[in-house]
């Protein structure tokens, strides 16, 4: 752990800090924290930042109720910015929106961005808007019965090509498996982040076997 008097701040007293959802991974927002917004923040853990247009604190959700709670702290090697990783309570910009960071500007024609987010994102579009020919689409027609027998299907899958040895095979029936699973969880209203939080909140991931003993 480095010590806050290792930090540089600008001729304006104020150091960057690149907000981040600890949960997505998705950066959220970039404020500007003073030295005594940043010791407030790590003293309740909170955000707290300093407003340059207002040129006040500004203890993030204070009024909105959309707080942010620190997981950690983390300067550069410079020692002149900051990211600080949250778990959010509501939407991170004053627009309402999940991330300040959402206009994009530019996007490579050969190179394609992937995400398990963007991904849910598509299949609650075709949900939304049913396109016709699409096999996403299809399953939503057909309903929860149908999502499950391929989810029960691919399941085998997977199984077949694990117990087979074959590494390809199984990673590309893990793919078939994966996209049916969000599939199930779009018609079912679950989020990745539901899903993230709850394996966040397994502390013990691998439990010892009690050996029975033998008669």
């Amino acid at each position: 752990m480095i010590d806050i008097g290792e930090l540089k701040f600008d001729e304006k007293g104020l150091i960057p800090a690149i907000v981040v959802d600890a949960v997505s991974k998705r950066v959220l927002t970039l404020a500007y924290m003073n030295r005594e917004s940043l010791q407030i923040s790590m003293e309740k853990g909170l955000t707290c930042f300093w407003s340059r247009s207002r040129q006040e604190l500004w203890l993030k959700g204070e009024t909105s109720g959309n707080y942010q709670h620190i997981v950690s702290i983390t300067a550069d090697c410079d020692r002149d910015a900051l990211v600080v990783m949250v778990e959010k309570d509501g939407p991170a910009c004053h627009l309402g929106t999940d991330s300040c960071f959402e206009y994009p500007l530019w996007q490579s024609e050969e190179l394609h961005e992937f995400s398990m987010d963007g991904l849910m994102e598509l299949l609650k579009g075709r949900k939304e808007e049913m396109p016709e020919g699409s096999y996403t689409s299809y399953l939503f027609e057909k309903g929860i019965d149908k999502i499950l027998k391929k989810v029960g299907e691919e399941s085998t899958e997977v199984i077949v090509a694990a117990k087979g040895n074959d590494k390809r095979e199984t990673v590309y029936e893990i793919a078939d498996l994966a996209y049916h699973v969000m599939v199930l969880m779009t018609e079912m209203g679950i989020s990745t982040d539901d899903v993230r939080r709850e394996l966040a909140s397994r502390h013990i991931i691998d439990h010892k076997v009690k050996q029975e003993k033998m008669v």
